[in-house]
């Protein structure tokens, strides 16, 4: 195989694969403690000093436009809890060329902001929830905060970041999906659910411990009839989706563990702290904070983006052998 990397700005790597799609972490701070992803007490947070600041991160997001991003999704952490989200979001917007804007949440405090982010140019939104039951939710989030997410989810709905996406981790033992996908299909949110992978903060994660994308559609095929969208191209798209009872709902299955999608995948991350990682479970990083603060220009900071997507691994490698978890949790990595 060629290793030298073509004369492109695309960020390529050896598999031929193309990013175009940005995940940027713009807080690791959280105000929900989900069992599967951080202890009780929560974590050490990253000092201020130590996150990019505004400035840096509409620069940084400036330089992967340039090199083709063309969609970037804002998300934590608990990303609502950055204080200037809504003007981050309006100065990406203002890029050249401008990307698509998504954000994932929790949706506290979603009820307040929704209006303003979509003012803002936000395109779309999803909304993490694993249960429609009050009790479980303070159980599994250690927060009774359910009341705040069901406002925050219809202020979405009105504030027009439809079709609302609901992303959910289900567990063994827990409520039944079916009653969750029921309940997202009455209010017309289009719902998501995803294998749980090893990045909690715990080092906790079993795979005999997580529901699998194939006993996920048996329960929901107890009470519902699925079918797979027939004019689904999924490409890079992580769900596989299917018509709930004919449609026109929707239901999808991220089966990140059991039926991996490396191949296809068109994703790079960029931390709170100014890191760049070319995939979710990466074990090292590309350092973008200690150039820039040092008078970084924005080629040379192309060239360290270029270089840590060229290094890009053939997939997450979960199950064999080799596989190790990355120190980062999901919350200090950003979805």
């Amino acid at each position: 195989m060629n290793r030298l990397r073509p004369n492109t700005p695309a960020l390529v790597d050896t598999f031929g694969r193309v990013a175009t799609d940005l995940r940027v972490s713009v807080t690791d701070r959280c105000n929900l403690r989900c069992t599967y992803c951080m202890p009780a007490e929560g974590l050490d947070w990253m000092a201020k000093p130590e996150m990019l600041t505004d400035d840096e991160m509409i620069r940084v997001i400036g330089v992967f436009v340039r090199l083709g991003v063309t969609q970037v999704r804002f998300t934590g952490g608990e990303p609502l809890l950055r204080r200037s989200l809504a003007d981050v979001v309006r100065r990406v917007g203002e890029l050249d060329p401008a990307p698509s804007m998504a954000l994932t949440t929790n949706g506290i405090g979603l009820d307040r902001l929704a209006g303003p982010l979509a003012q803002a140019g936000l395109n779309r939104i999803n909304v993490s929830l694993d249960t429609v039951d009050p009790q479980r939710f303070k159980e599994i989030t250690r927060r009774d905060r359910f009341a705040d997410v069901e406002r925050g989810l219809k202020a979405a709905a009105d504030a027009g970041l439809a079709p609302v996406k609901v992303n959910a981790v289900a567990m063994p033992g827990g409520d039944d999906p079916a009653d969750l996908l029921q309940w997202c299909v009455d209010r017309g949110y289009e719902l998501r659910f995803i294998e749980q992978m090893p990045l909690d903060a715990q080092h906790a994660w079993s795979r005999t411990a997580m529901m699998t994308g194939v006993q996920l559609r048996e329960a929901l095929s107890r009470r519902f009839q699925l079918e797979p969208v027939s004019s689904q191209e999924r490409g890079s798209a992580p769900a596989e989706r299917f018509l709930v009872d004919g449609g026109p709902a929707t239901v999808g299955v991220i089966a990140s563990v059991t039926a991996p999608f490396c191949a296809a995948c068109d994703r790079v991350r960029l931390t709170a702290d100014g890191q760049v990682r070319n995939c979710l479970f990466a074990r090292d990083e590309g350092d973008l904070r200690t150039p820039l603060r040092e008078g970084a220009t924005d080629d040379e900071l192309a060239q360290i983006i270029q270089g840590t997507m060229w290094r890009k691994a053939a997939g997450h490698g979960i199950g064999t052998p080799e596989f190790v978890q990355p120190d980062r949790p999901m919350s200090s990595i950003g979805g």
